[in-house]
């Protein structure tokens, strides 16, 4: 290896790689919006403890978040690309999803009506907030004039008997 500012760059990339790490980053066109739930699936798949359901809830609520980001660029007229890390753990998943749209605040999300109550059918829009909640065991949203970032976090089930047990 020679010196060059090249091979320097190179190095890093290497540096900044975790093992159980894959980073994906995709145009932002709701195209790849099924390449990025086929990809964090297959990923999820590889943790032995892993129950389907769990990575369906995954692939659900990754495609929520993808989706949302798609549209953050789109409003702001952002070409940037969307960076998608799935970080592989023995106990979890953990899938944090960056856009460089203009940013919200998550605790303005108005509380929905009950499923069950006719109020709810005025709601089509909206929902995605609400299901990366409610299908990940842990569901953090940080967003900035910048951009914001979906952290979904689901735990297998090695982790939940644990957690049960103590």
């Amino acid at each position: 290896m020679s010196g060059g500012d090249e091979n320097a760059d190179d190095d890093m990339a290497v540096a900044d790689f975790r093992p159980g790490e894959i980073v994906l980053e995709i145009p932002a066109r709701t195209e790849y919006v099924s390449f990025v739930r086929v990809v964090v699936a297959a990923a999820a798949e590889i943790e032995p403890h892993m129950d389907v359901d769990r990575i369906d809830d995954l692939r659900v609520a990754v495609s929520e978040a993808t989706t949302n980001a798609i549209e953050a660029h789109g409003l702001r007229g952002v070409d940037d690309r969307i960076r998608i890390q799935c970080n592989l753990a023995d106990d979890e998943v953990a899938v944090v999803v960056h856009d460089q749209g203009m940013g919200f605040e998550p605790e303005e999300v108005p509380t929905l009506p009950e499923p069950d109550t006719p109020e709810r059918l005025l709601h089509e829009d909206g929902l995605g907030v609400h299901l990366m909640e409610m299908l990940a065991d842990e569901a953090e949203i940080s967003s900035t004039d910048s951009g914001t970032d979906v952290r979904l976090v689901v735990y297998s089930s090695k982790r939940r008997r644990k957690k049960s047990d103590g």
